[in-house]
């Protein structure tokens, strides 16, 4: 039997979404260990007038507990 935790992490990229959510999963894999998948909760921007300056994504993500 597995047991699996859900954390919650935002991250963030000035190139897309696809950018911030792969930076995101790339650096919670230092820390953890045995990661599942991930559930994108939220995508916001942030804008300086009309440019796109960064892209934010808050997601959680699933990853299966040692035994």
């Amino acid at each position: 039997m597995s047991v699996a935790k859900v954390t919650e992490i935002s991250s963030s990229s000035t190139v897309s979404f696809e950018d911030a959510i792969r930076q995101g999963i790339a650096r919670a894999s230092k820390t953890l260990d045995g990661i599942q998948g991930a559930w994108i909760k939220e995508q916001k921007v942030v804008c300086d007038g009309e440019e796109i300056t960064e892209f934010r994504v808050d997601m959680k993500v699933t990853f299966v507990l040692k035994d």
